[in-house]
């Protein structure tokens, strides 16, 4: 017997609503500067414009979405100044899980690693979906040989607060951040099998930030020029 309220079940309608279009904000498919039209995303996401104007409110909340005069409800686009802090932040968060991850890690873990990043190897074809979700996930992999999901928690956190995408396409448009990003997940994989956590820490932490900068610059050009038009 279902026993949940209605206001309960409303609320878990909303939820799943904000989770659907965040969902799509992060994987590019509604792209920074869009516009969210409430009918659309209700035809879209089969629910009526209620839920979807409470989720948006939500997402607005949360900072993923913004009201702008005279176009309503656009997906927002974050200045280079929080990336850099929100990237700052993420660095410390990655260096500790590294130092964690180097008192658990196994021969099979190092190898999981290594098969993972060599997906980043650069070469003649274009970045594609099986090497963007490998750079997530060798960093993932890190987190949870960590053993602490607070940690790892927080730091989706950080991540999710930006749309996923767009890393991709900083990699995708600039062939010498690739070779960049693969060099400095060698050196992460070299200074976890050296088990020195100080070295391991200090490399994940230059690789972040690293990331953090390429970001921000991405930001920079793209905010004069989203809105036109």
């Amino acid at each position: 017997m279902d026993t949940a309220s209605p206001a309960t079940s409303s609320s878990a309608l909303v939820d799943e609503t904000a989770a659907a279009i965040r969902a799509r904000i992060m994987s590019g498919e509604i792209p920074i500067g869009a516009q969210l039209r409430q009918a659309e995303l209700a035809k879209t996401l089969g629910v009526s414009r209620t839920p979807v104007r409470e989720a948006l409110r939500q997402l607005q909340t949360g900072g993923l979405i913004e009201v702008v005069p005279n176009r309503g409800a656009v997906v927002r686009v974050p200045a280079p100044w929080e990336v850099r802090e929100a990237y700052e932040v993420r660095a410390e968060l990655e260096g500790l899980a590294c130092v964690r991850a180097v008192r658990r890690i196994t021969r099979d873990g190092l190898g999981e690693l290594r098969a993972t990043n060599e997906l980043l190897r650069p070469g003649d074809a274009p970045p594609n979906a099986a090497s963007h979700a490998a750079n997530d996930r060798f960093h993932t992999l890190i987190h949870e040989i960590a053993g602490n999901e607070r940690l790892a928690r927080v730091i989706r956190e950080i991540n999710e607060a930006f749309p996923r995408n767009v890393s991709a396409l900083v990699l995708q448009e600039h062939p010498r951040h690739r070779d960049d990003n693969f060099a400095e997940h060698e050196r992460i994989l070299a200074a976890l099998q050296t088990e020195d956590p100080d070295l391991v820490r200090r490399e994940m932490q230059s690789h972040v930030i690293s990331a953090g900068e390429q970001l921000a610059r991405w930001y920079e050009r793209r905010s004069a020029t989203v809105f036109r038009g």
